[in-house]
């Protein structure tokens, strides 16, 4: 299609301005056309040469900036050369642009310059003087100096980036180059700006001057935030954050005049602009600490604590929430980097630590300002602590004085808020669980230092709310709201409570801290039977979490093999609440399960959590009263509740397997005991199969107790993982129940709430988990079960397949998880190991054959890109297809080309998948293929050869029409083990022998193209490389002969790394492989 000038003014017009969906879209679509389109090049010049708009410029650097990264078909070098130079011209000629026009031109111009790298003229790496390009924009106008300046800052930002279209080990390449050649002049070069830029009087309300200061920055921070060893993965892990700075920039850091630019830029800039400095000094503070000897260590320190010091003494810019946040995470480092002995030294010590507490104790009392920078805070004092006991300085640490009093500040700023909260109706932080429990986490280290104030504080607090509690609820007239205020105080003092209990450490931990855990310990027990004694009236569901929360770090400290009965805690429980011993304790925290089950059934998260305990409490006699009273008149949760959805019932199954392990502990081969325990089961399959029975019945009430059902089911079947309780469960369900879920499937296919349950059951009970499944030798019943998975599968299939077009959005919920879930079942008992598979087509039962038909008609209606798009539908899918080219070959010759030739691309796509588990498994398959191929082809060479299958015949002749697939597979193995991260060597190694063996000319040529693209000095060491790899294989793929060539890759690949390594190889050398 031929586009016009005039037509991509007005697409660019409707692609940005419009407001109407279907016309934007149409402009997306003909703009996609475009940039694939011959002419793209030019018209995108045209387009900045004389577009009248800012969106033809945008288009036309969006366009380019594709261009130049597309990995097939790249652009030639001439060509890049001159994108570049025009773009750096146009820049320079109109600094005026929008600025997402500039920001886009100057993107294009770091992509280039980075995919460039390593790209040779004339002996002159043409893209790396990046300093001499901007020089000119830094000697103009303040425009064109902000330009300059942005184009340095994306193009750090741009080389520190991995992405996913080029190979990790060419970006670190490329990378490393970077920080080697340029980074350090370009840091440098930053820091000199903005030393001049101080200098002068700045005047900060001209935009243009106010902009250029905040590039500067951002330039620093770009610097200082490189990736410098290939290490940081993502952002997350921001607390353990070393900077790995080069041993080549020590001058920039010894000389204090780098951290003393930034602490007064800090003084001297307005509030806007200082959280990019304080950025600065974090990173800065967080320089590895192996570049400094101690002397020049302990000097850094003390410049770094006077900088802080003084930002304490003045701090109104800290009003400011991302300037707060900053200099949190700034005070945070100072621990993480330094050592509480070093810091002890600092001369101003004494007087920063005052400071610094004194602004932790009125952050945490403000605890509605900035709550996601009290983390940084709580994790400097957490530091602290821990350190006191092995800190040897002499110099006093004075923490003993200031930890209690950050303890206190944060437990009664959080009693004082949930008035607050609940008056002005605010956001309770209880229902970020992982916040709460991070600041838990660190409270807990926090609260021991100094323990017993910590514990006479809690005491006397919770004294306090809980006598209040106590008479609002024996009054007859108090509010709701003052009974909520106070249980939202208990729920945290519940929580801390539970928090400084689970710090214990058990070196450091004395008889009289226990004593005192066990003044807590027997306060939240009184409130919990206060709190259950009420229960059929009125409930608080954070309160119960806050308990169960209490009694999982109760669990963990007190309750086990290595405490000492003896301990003073138990002393205490026993002398007030008369519970001797942990059996005691746990028969009361069993009694709070079952309390929690029947009054909390319908709460998800107190269920969940609940059955979380009951998994760590097998071993207990009172559980008898759960095995034996499993029915929703005790448990709601387990009832037909109309009102709820069919997706909400999930607890069930955890249900089910906590009961199924208890039973098990000693069922052995009772089977009355089984029967007994199956009974509620039993009644509901009754109920189902009585409804099936009548044309009539109550669709919902059918769907809610069937999907209840086997919910429950497949909770036990994972729970039996023994031969002798798993096949009772067999002959309960086997054949009497099969029909009915064989029913449900048919009748109700189309609705996944229903089916994915079924299958998932289905898929539980052929799994061979810890070898349960086997049959005795006069038993038919592998077969028979084969059978019913096989028509389970053709069943829903089947019936799948007559959805017809679903909804992109849809089409993993509404089709493609059943999908997965049944190569999940067939993967389970293809591999199961208890049906020989031969004899179904020797006795002509065409079950074998239907769940492999439908395998492939159901593989064949899902796109290649939904096979990689979906990680359970890959994983399902790769898995299964191991099996089948393993043991089924003979299924897969046997196959249509067009099917070959679908499963062959999804291998070599899969190849390339970044989930390692995907990878490993199309190597297996595609390993299995070629051992095949291979041995069909040695057997037809022969002389006395057996007529061979007409379905191997008809294989070797699709793979002879196209030899092109597997060619292209050998290229792709042999591009990652060379030119890539290849994290699972041993797998690749498998296939790639037989890939070599069978395409010998053509892996003579591939290596040719591989020798000939490295530097002329380097092309004998690559020859030889290919030589040894070679070295002593024969051609044939018995086992002894591929453990050699094992051996041989993983030299083969180290050589030519380390001949790389030293090479500057350009991107030609992938060309051929790409």
């Amino acid at each position: 299609m031929f586009f016009s000038l005039a037509q991509l003014e007005i697409l660019c017009k409707q692609l940005y301005e419009t407001t109407d969906t279907t016309t934007r879209l149409q402009a997306e679509k003909a703009l996609v056309e475009f940039t694939n389109s011959p002419d793209c090049l030019s018209k995108c010049q045209l387009l900045l040469e004389s577009g009248s708009s800012s969106y033809s410029q945008l288009l036309a650097a969006t366009c380019l900036s594709k261009l130049v990264s597309r990995t097939s078909n790249p652009l030639p070098l001439e060509q890049r050369i001159d994108i570049r130079n025009y773009v750096l011209n146009y820049l320079a000629t109109r600094p005026k642009l929008a600025a997402f026009v500039t920001q886009a031109l100057i993107q294009l111009y770091a992509r280039i310059t980075k995919l460039g790298w390593f790209d040779c003229q004339k002996e002159d790496y043409i893209f790396r003087n990046v300093i001499v390009d901007v020089t000119r924009f830094l000697q103009d106008s303040v425009e064109h100096c902000i330009i300059g300046v942005t184009i340095l800052s994306q193009l750090t930002n741009e080389i520190n980036q991995a992405d996913s279209t080029h190979p990790l080990t060419k970006h670190r390449k490329i990378a490393s180059s970077f920080r080697d050649s340029s980074l350090f002049d370009i840091f440098t070069l930053s820091c000199n700006l903005l030393k001049q830029a101080s200098g002068k009087n700045l005047n900060l309300n001209d935009e243009s001057q106010h902009g250029l200061l905040m590039q500067l920055l951002k330039l620093a921070h770009n610097c200082l935030n490189f990736d410098f060893i290939g290490t940081s993965t993502d952002e997350s892990s921001d607390d353990l954050c070393t900077v790995q700075i080069p041993t080549s920039w020590r001058s920039a850091f010894l000389d204090s005049s780098t951290l003393q630019l930034f602490f007064d830029l800090y003084h001297s800039i307005p509030p806007s602009l200082s959280p990019l400095v304080l950025s600065c000094l974090v990173q800065i503070a967080s320089v590895r600490r192996s570049l400094f000897n101690n002397a020049e260590r302990a000097k850094f320190l003390s410049h770094l604590v006077d900088g802080v010091k003084r930002i304490l003494e003045n701090p109104q810019s800290l009003s400011d929430p991302n300037n707060y946040h900053e200099f949190c995470r700034l005070l945070a480092r100072l621990k993480s980097n330094y050592q509480l002995g070093e810091l002890v030294k600092v001369e101003n010590y004494p007087e920063v630590i005052r400071l610094i507490a004194n602004f932790t104790v009125t952050s945490l009392q403000h605890w509605e300002f900035a709550p996601n920078s009290v983390h940084y805070l709580l994790s400097l004092w957490q530091r602290l602590a821990a350190s006191v006991p092995y800190v040897k300085a002499t110099e006093p640490h004075m923490l003993e004085t200031y930890t209690p009093e950050v303890t206190k500040a944060y437990i009664t700023s959080r009693l004082e808020s949930v008035h607050i909260i609940l008056r002005d109706g605010l956001e309770d932080p209880l229902d970020d669980a992982g916040l709460v429990q991070q600041q838990l986490d660190q409270l807990s280290t926090i609260g021991r230092c100094e323990y017993e104030k910590t514990c006479a504080l809690l005491v006397q607090l919770f004294d306090q709310s809980a006598q209040s509690y106590q008479e609002l609820l024996q009054s007859t007239n108090s509010s709701t709201m003052d009974i909520a205020v106070q249980e939202g105080r208990l729920t945290w003092l519940v929580y801390i409570i539970g928090a400084v209990i689970g710090g214990r450490v058990s070196f450091a931990s004395t008889d009289e801290q226990d004593a005192m855990d066990g003044e807590l310990v027997c306060r939240v027990l009184q409130l919990m039977n206060l709190t259950d004694s009420r229960l059929a009236q009125a409930g608080n569901e954070k309160l119960e979490l806050a308990m169960l929360s209490f009694f999982e770090q109760f669990r963990k400290i007190y309750i086990g093999d290595q405490v000492q009965k003896s301990s003073k805690l138990y002393r205490r429980l026993s002398e007030v609440l008369g519970l001797n011993d942990e059996t005691m304790v746990l028969s009361v925290f069993i009694g709070k399960i079952i309390t929690n089950l029947k009054y909390w059934g319908q709460c998800e998260p107190i269920t969940s959590k609940t059955l979380h305990s009951v998994r760590k409490l097998v071993k207990l006699s009172a559980v008898q009263f759960m095995l034996n009273n499993h029915t929703s008149e005790h448990f709601s949760f387990l009832g037909v509740n109309n009102q709820a959805n069919l997706s909400d019932m999930r607890c069930r199954t955890t249900f089910y397997t906590a009961l199924g392990r208890l039973l098990m502990v000693d069922l052995g081969e009772d089977e009355d005991q089984f029967e007994q325990f199956m009974l509620p089961l039993t009644a509901a399959f009754e109920a189902i199969a009585q409804m099936f029975s009548t044309n009539t019945f109550n669709e919902q009430e059918a769907k809610r107790t069937l999907v209840g059902l086997v919910r429950d089911l497949r909770g036990i079947a994972f729970a039996f993982n023994a031969k002798t309780s798993f096949m009772m469960l067999f002959d309960w369900i086997y054949p009497s129940y099969m029909p009915i879920l064989q029913r449900a499937i048919e009748l109700w296919y189309h609705v996944p709430a229903c089916t994915t349950p079924v299958l998932k059951l289905m898929a539980e009970l052929v799994h061979n988990r810890s070898q349960r499944l086997q049959f005795d030798v006069s038993s038919p019943n592998g077969i028979l079960l084969f059978r019913e998975t096989s028509k389970m599968i053709t069943t829903y299939g089947n019936r799948i397949l007559t959805l017809g077009e679903v909804p992109k959005d849809q089409v993993y919920a509404l089709k493609l998880k059943g999908i997965s879930i049944c190569f999940s079942m067939l993967k389970a008992v293809l591999s199961g190991n208890y049906v020989n598979f031969g004899v179904f087509r020797l006795y002509g039962d065409d079950a074998l054959d239907n769940a492999l038909q439908t395998f492939i008609k159901l593989l064949l209606s899902i796109p290649h890109s939904d096979l990689l798009d979906y990680p359970k539908l890959s994983q399902s899918y790769y898995s299964l297809l191991e099996v089948l080219t393993q043991d089924h070959m003979n299924f897969i010759a046997s196959l249509e080309p067009h099917v070959v030739m679908y499963i062959l691309s999804s291998i070599s796509e899969g190849l390339t998948a970044l989930d390692t588990m995907v990878c490993t498994g199309c190597c297996s398959s595609l390993d299995h293929i070629v051992t095949y191929l291979f041995k069909q082809l040695s057997r037809s060479t022969k002389k006395r050869a057996a007529p061979m299958a007409q379905e191997s015949d008809r294989f070797l002749h699709i793979m002879q029409q196209h030899p092109e697939m597997i060619q292209q597979m050998l290229s792709t193995v042999l591009n990652i083990i060379i030119f890539e991260d290849c994290r699972n060597q041993w797998s690749m190694s498998r296939p790639l022998l037989g890939l070599i063996l069978l395409n010998e000319k053509y892996f003579a040529d591939l290596r040719n193209s591989i020798v000939n693209s490295q530097p002329p000095e380097k092309q004998q060491a690559m020859h030889l490389c290919f030589e040894n790899l070679m070295e002593g294989i024969e051609r044939n793929l018995l086992t002894k002969n591929r453990d050699r060539f094992t051996q041989n890759l993983s030299v083969f690949r180290r050589e030519v790394n380390d001949s790389m390594k030293n090479s500057t190889y350009g991107v030609n050398s992938n060309d051929m492989m790409s």
